[in-house]
């Protein structure tokens, strides 16, 4: 069991780096970007294309892939900065769906509806510990879940660019009055995020399931992480999505609770929205 808890916390990194991107979407430009993890796959599925089909080496294809995918990302902040400026923020979430269905959809078109194939980035164990073996992709995206996180508030609180940031996200108006690019700082959000997603799937995406709705959903388990902080604290979210993974790849171990796992992320986002309302409903009821 503790073997299956550890095997999940490699799904639990990549649900924590998503969480971030998440989180920095919300707190910076307003944005719940169901897209998240869709722009990472099709980047992905790009990248396996030129390998596999048109033979070029790996690791520039898998480059290409990521470049892809911050470019896709970036693009969809284009035109939510340029059309929904002054939307709210259920408006600009809701084309964000829109673009969820359409990478799925797309990527049926282009590459056909199951697994491709793949090639590790990462292979092997990197360390073990009492006899519990530890993947080379577990150390690795819990550790770029951290330093994700940990650079993120760094330049978000030490830097000229974080500072413009977080007065886009709190006074928008009031910072483009004083002369802040608000729309070149959220493209920027959107395209970093986007080679972050990117990469932390080409990562893990060999050792998951690695179909394109698959892939394209993990936005859930990393929504239901990024919601354990209320979309605003990254430490909240490393801590959720690493707990996710962590729980979910225990219970993969129980035969009763196997399936289970797979609604955990939902079950996770009902109750945090009903423990959000707890004071509306009890002061109603008082």
């Amino acid at each position: 069991m503790l073997q299956g808890a550890l095997a999940g916390l490699a799904a639990g990194g990549l649900y924590a780096v998503l969480a971030v991107c998440l989180t920095l979407m919300s707190r910076l430009v307003r944005v719940v970007n169901f897209a998240q993890s869709a722009t990472g796959m099709f980047g992905c599925y790009v990248a396996v294309f030129l390998a596999v089909d048109l033979g070029l080496p790996m690791w520039l294809a898998t480059v290409a892939g990521i470049l892809l995918g911050g470019l896709l990302s970036a693009l969809l902040g284009w035109i939510v900065s340029t059309w929904l400026a002054e939307a709210d923020t259920g408006t600009r979430s809701a084309v964000t769906v829109a673009v969820l269905l359409l990478l799925i959809s797309l990527s049926f078109i282009l590459f056909g509806n199951k697994p491709q194939p793949f090639h590790p980035i990462l292979d092997g164990p990197a360390v073990t510990v009492g006899g519990v073996v530890i993947s080379q992709v577990t150390v690795v995206t819990v550790a770029l879940a951290v330093l994700v996180a940990l650079a993120s508030r760094l330049v978000l609180s030490r830097t000229p660019a974080g500072v413009q940031l977080r007065a886009l996200s709190e006074r928008p108006t009031t910072a483009e009055l004083l002369g802040i690019p608000a729309k070149r700082l959220s493209v920027a959000v959107w395209a970093v995020t986007g080679v972050v997603s990117t990469l932390v799937i080409s990562i893990v995406a060999p050792s998951q399931s690695n179909d394109a709705t698959s892939l394209a959903m993990l936005v859930v388990p990393a929504a239901a992480a990024a919601l354990l902080g209320g979309f605003r604290r990254l430490d909240l979210a490393v801590a959720g999505g690493l707990g996710l993974g962590l729980i979910q790849g225990a219970a993969a171990q129980v035969d009763g609770l196997s399936v289970v796992r797979y609604f955990l992320p939902f079950v996770v986002i009902v109750a945090l929205l009903l423990w959000s309302q707890r004071k509306e409903v009890w002061d109603a009821a008082r």
